[in-house]
Formats: structure tokens, sequence, C-alpha cells
């Protein structure tokens, strides 16, 4: 791959990892507490489409106290793998995985409305890119 680009993409590791580290900040209070994430999925649950509410009510909101400790503790890890470049294509997989889960749950996938969204495209895009991009970038940790 050529210099310039795999720096981008190093750039971007970084930017995502940043962003995936303050969004679990954002939700530390879930590790001893599950009621405000299950409070949040009932929310979803009033407007979601057929698929998202089967969803909801036979996976997300069972297992809201499972979900509280491990959304926070997998937006950390691959936040700060992105950050350091440890394993990025791996984490970049997995933080993927955690935001399509979150926007299908909540119903946006299935919205034109989702292609404006900034937790949308280009959340999703970013991480993809990184997810399908060379296993060695620069200035990253190697195992």
């Amino acid at each position: 791959m050529q210099r310039s680009a795999a720096g981008s993409l190093r750039l971007l590791s970084c930017v995502m990892g940043g962003f995936l580290v303050l969004m679990a900040s954002s939700k530390v209070g879930w590790l001893v507490d599950a009621g405000p994430l299950t409070d949040e999925l009932w929310g979803w649950r009033e407007s979601a489409p057929a698929l998202s509410g089967w969803y909801l009510d036979t996976v997300a909101i069972p297992g809201a106290p499972l979900f509280a400790r491990l959304v926070p503790l997998g937006e950390c890890l691959t936040g700060a793998a992105l950050l350091v470049g440890f394993r990025t294509r791996l984490a970049a997989v997995v933080a993927l995985l955690m935001v399509l889960n979150f926007h299908f749950a909540m119903g946006l996938l299935f919205q034109l409305a989702y292609l404006t969204n900034g937790y949308g495209p280009p959340v999703v895009g970013s991480l993809a890119a990184l997810a399908l991009g060379p296993a060695r970038l620069p200035f990253s940790v190697h195992r």
C-alpha cells in the first residue's frame, strides 16, 4: 500500500479510537447499573420496526445486564487498540459489529434518514475501511 494511504488510515484509526474511547466514557455508569441501558432499550422499543422490536424483545432487553458491562468495555478496548494500532483490523471489525448492533436495535438501519446520520455512514464507513485495510499501519504497535 502506498505510504500516504497507509498514513491516512493510521490517522483514521486514531480518530476512530478516540471516538470509541469517548463513547465508552459516557457509559461507565453502566458497569454498576444496567438501568440506563434498559431504559434506553425500552425507549427504542416504542418506535422500533418489527425486526428490531423482535431483537429488542428476545435478545437486547433480556440481555441488558450483560450488555451494560460488555458495551463500555468493548468500546474502550477496541478504541484503545485503534489508538495504538494494535490488531487494527480485528479491533475495527469488533467495533463495527457493535455499532451496527446498536443501529439495528434502534431501527436506524431501516430509515432513509440513516444516510444523513453522523453516527451512521461516517462511523460505519471508517470502521469498514480500517477492517478492510492492511494488517500493519505506520506508527502502530506490533505484536
